[in-house]
């Protein structure tokens, strides 16, 4: 089981930089990054965060696939 992401994607939707988002949520850019690529599963605490940032739901970010 992983978990797979969009953030990224409606990121880039909302014309937010990795930067502007990592920054008003708290985290560096490179974590921001890590997360992005799959690479690093957010905290819940963090993943709310970020989905608060995007405007959006945890559900149209974050899933568990298979």
């Amino acid at each position: 089981m992983y978990m797979e992401n969009r953030v990224k994607a409606v990121r880039v939707a909302t014309g937010m930089s990795q930067k502007e988002l990592a920054a008003t949520v708290g985290v560096t850019r490179q974590t921001l990054s890590l997360i992005e690529k799959g690479a690093y599963n957010p905290t819940l605490k963090l993943a709310v965060g970020i989905a608060k940032a995007l405007d959006t739901t945890l559900d149209a970010l974050f899933w568990i696939e298979g």
